[in-house]
């Protein structure tokens, strides 16, 4: 009995695939970058229009309160309680500030984001998190320091989120031509997660932002356990 012959592939199909996978992989890295500068933009209001009127009201508030009388405990009171109160909203803004754009990636590099980055997460979620990076900052264009730094916060958050992970580890080499982020923990891994982890949007947002800069981006089981997520990126866009 003969085996069935395949079909031939039709060269005229093949090409409109390619063609159409070209453009959807362009028009989300389009809808990427918009929405990283739109949140830019807000952020950088933020800082300053109301970052600015908060500091303003601190230091009126500041003479207001040397001008109370000192007899005056209720005022004086009242007084602490809206500094406090204001401390808190100014906390607020700047924290949204970050969530929006770390502005340390853009005036000072991804080394010194990542490295402020990983320890006030860790901080912030108790988790032990630790980072390792080059000593010098590569010349890294910002679509690519921008694509690096949202896999690490991407990493970060699956790792608090989903992984019930203790300890993370993100890892950042250059030697030049290539940059590889990995981000390890050693929570349940992607396979004992009952999230499909390759179905999340926000790590096929990322697959999809490195293929379109010629790069990867992998979730594995880590060697000891928990998962590695890792991305590598060349310095060369693609032809």
């Amino acid at each position: 009995m003969t085996e069935p012959v395949p079909p031939h592939p039709d060269p005229e199909l093949e090409r409109l695939v390619a063609a159409r996978t070209a453009e959807l992989s362009d028009m989300v890295s389009w809808l990427a970058n918009s929405w990283d500068q739109e949140r830019r933009q807000l952020a950088r209001q933020l800082h300053d229009s109301l970052g600015s009127s908060m500091t303003a009201l601190t230091m009126h508030l500041s003479l207001l309160t040397q001008r109370l009388p000192t007899e005056d405990k209720a005022l004086r009171d009242r007084a602490a309680q809206m500094k406090v109160l204001l401390g808190g909203v100014i906390e607020t803004n700047r924290q949204m500030q970050l969530a929006l754009w770390n502005d340390k990636l853009e005036f000072l590099g991804l080394r010194t984001a990542l490295a402020e980055l990983v320890p006030e997460f860790g901080a912030e979620h108790g988790i032990k998190a630790q980072v390792s990076l080059p000593e010098e900052d590569g010349a890294w264009s910002r679509e690519h320091a921008v694509l690096l730094l949202r896999c690490a916060e991407e990493g970060l958050r699956n790792a608090a989120a989903h992984a019930q992970a203790t300890r993370v580890d993100v890892i950042l080499d250059d030697d030049g031509e290539m940059a590889m982020l990995t981000v390890r923990d050693d929570g349940v891994g992607p396979g004992a997660n009952p999230l499909a982890a390759d179905q999340r949007h926000g790590l096929r947002l990322l697959r999809e932002r490195a293929r379109t800069l010629g790069g990867n981006l992998i979730l594995v089981p880590a060697e000891n356990g928990g998962a590695m997520l890792q991305m590598t990126l060349p310095r060369e866009l693609p032809a």
